[in-house]
């Protein structure tokens, strides 16, 4: 039994889940599992094939990790096994994924719902002791929302949170915010006598050179879920903070916590509740009729993991000719049946499967710079409508350059993947001489500069001071706007206009959530 918190984690961020499980639905589902070792060799010849999980030898040919993969997808509730058959079967939440919902709305709901006791912690081979009967990151979202505690550290988490919180009462809460704050002050001192024999790791043994090894692990995991949600994300320092323009949305999750799922040892019942996607209330399906698996059926399943996997890498506003073309080399399927699949799965493409990427992009400093400014590039064509040019390695140019021909302007964006963006004088610089005042040496056309934008993880305290002193220094109207909510304005781009997005882009500041329609 384990005395702590415990999150699976065959990959410690999910940002591959929906690939994952297109691939389990590919060849496992309905289709029985338990026992099945040819089916789980297939699956994971499967995942090795489609790069997912790392080729090697399988010494002992059962399946294992195929099954920890499998775990994983079903602790997240997006699969479960029909009793009746044995057969493995989609939730609604796993369903919604594989017809183009957005990864981060669905997996969001499954985070925050999340709990000790589940079917999957109290399963054979897990056994979270029953000490523990929380939503392990809702709590960790009341910590972040304390002003005495403001933000956790992975150390923190490890050695505090996860042996410590057991219970959603107020009683329990106090007395974790009070060891945090004592972990703060005097550290490891502050820790039990006995911390290690009530804690020790899964097979009993501590590590001499890494003692807290198999805490710190569970921690760093917990802090990548969390920020898969876009509601949190460590700084510079490491410290993981609420972002700030998630505050009222994280305050009214807090306040309308729904009641805990009952019956984890019904698995097949548990798991349809846990399982239910932001658009639904119940599980009413009828999956007790068993289907006879055709041709048809099985092409249509390869052709929605290859789109799936597709819809991560870009933004998919629309069915295009050339992603007909790559699915159906990707599947090895006639184009006209991957056209009129993709047409009728996914008419209105899957643009928030792409969301998660281009969220991360926006805080890994230099490291993706490029791929982030080209995504930029995509989105605005894509989704928003306008002409793009991706100019930045031209050297003394914006990133992306924005043409209107149906609201009659052209409009400059420059990307800064860091979670604290400020403008330095010398980016003040670039910008007034450079980008506004050098306009004619990277844009030939006549449509005149109608405003600059910077977009960024997040921005320093001085942002909307900084945009004004640009923009009266070059007579251009800016502004400023977090990758969160840009990705809002995506989920919402009908709602814009060329002109709106002008009249947006123009205030001079930072673009708030009150600002979005």
């Amino acid at each position: 039994m384990m005395n702590y918190w415990w999150v699976t984690r065959p990959k410690r961020r999910l940002n591959s889940v929906p690939e994952v499980l297109g691939t389990l639905a590919e060849v496992s589902l309905n289709q029985e599992w338990r026992g099945q070792r040819n089916t789980h060799l297939d699956l994971e010849d499967a995942l090795e094939k489609a790069g997912l999980k790392r080729l090697g030898e399988r010494r002992d040919q059962t399946g294992g990790g195929a099954r920890t993969y499998q775990a994983w997808i079903f602790s997240l509730g997006l699969i479960f096994i029909q009793e009746s058959t044995g057969q493995m079967k989609l939730t609604l939440a796993g369903e919604a994924i594989m017809n183009g919902a957005s990864p981060v709305s669905v997996l969001k709901n499954q985070i925050l719902k999340y709990q000790f006791p589940s079917a999957f912690s109290i399963g054979r081979g897990v056994d979270v002791s029953r000490r523990f009967r929380l939503r392990p990151f809702v709590f960790l979202l009341k910590l972040l929302s304390d002003p005495q505690i403001d933000f956790l550290t992975e150390e923190e988490i490890g050695k505090v949170v996860i042996v410590e919180a057991e219970s959603e009462t107020e009683r329990c809460y106090l007395s974790v915010r009070d060891k945090i704050l004592d972990f703060r002050e005097r550290g490891d001192r502050s820790l039990p006598e006995d911390f290690f024999q009530r804690y020790a790791p899964r097979r009993g043994v501590v590590s001499p050179a890494h003692p807290f090894s198999h805490l710190l692990d569970i921690a760093n995991t917990c802090v990548n879920w969390l920020e898969y949600t876009q509601l949190a994300k460590r700084d510079d320092d490491r410290k993981l903070r609420i972002l700030p323009e998630k505050t009222d949305e994280v305050k009214n999750i807090l306040a309308n916590l729904p009641l805990m799922i009952g019956r984890p040892e019904e698995q097949e019942v548990f798991q349809r509740k846990y399982g239910l996607d932001p658009n639904h209330q119940r599980d009413n399906r009828n999956l007790i009729g068993t289907r006879t698996i055709t041709l048809e059926m099985l092409a249509e399943q390869k052709i929605r993991q290859a789109f799936v996997s597709e819809a991560l890498k870009t933004p998919i506003a629309f069915i295009s000719d050339d992603l007909v073309q790559q699915i159906s080399e990707k599947t090895g399927l006639a184009v006209k049946l991957t056209e009129e699949t993709l047409r009728r799965l996914y008419p209105h493409g899957a643009i928030g499967a792409f969301m998660s990427e281009y969220f991360e992009m926006a805080f890994r400093g230099r490291e993706d710079a490029a791929d982030f400014e080209k995504a930029t590039a995509a989105l605005f064509k894509d989704i928003f409508g306008f002409y793009t040019e991706y100019i930045g390695p031209q050297g003394l140019t914006p990133d992306v350059l924005l043409l209107s021909d149906q609201a009659g302007y052209s409009a400059i964006i420059d990307n800064k993947a860091y979670s604290k963006y400020s403008i330095s004088n010398d980016h003040h610089n670039r910008m007034v001489q450079n980008y506004i005042g050098g306009l004619n040496r990277y844009y030939a056309g006549a449509l005149p500069l109608a405003f600059f934008t910077y977009i960024a993880g997040g921005f320093g305290t001085n942002i909307d001071s900084q945009i004004v002193s640009i923009s009266k220094e070059s007579g251009v109207h800016g502004s400023a706007v977090s990758v969160a909510n840009l990705i809002k304005m995506v989920e919402n781009h009908s709602e814009y206009n060329h002109q709106t997005l002008r009249n947006l882009f123009s205030l001079d500041r930072q673009i708030l959530l009150g600002d979005l329609k």
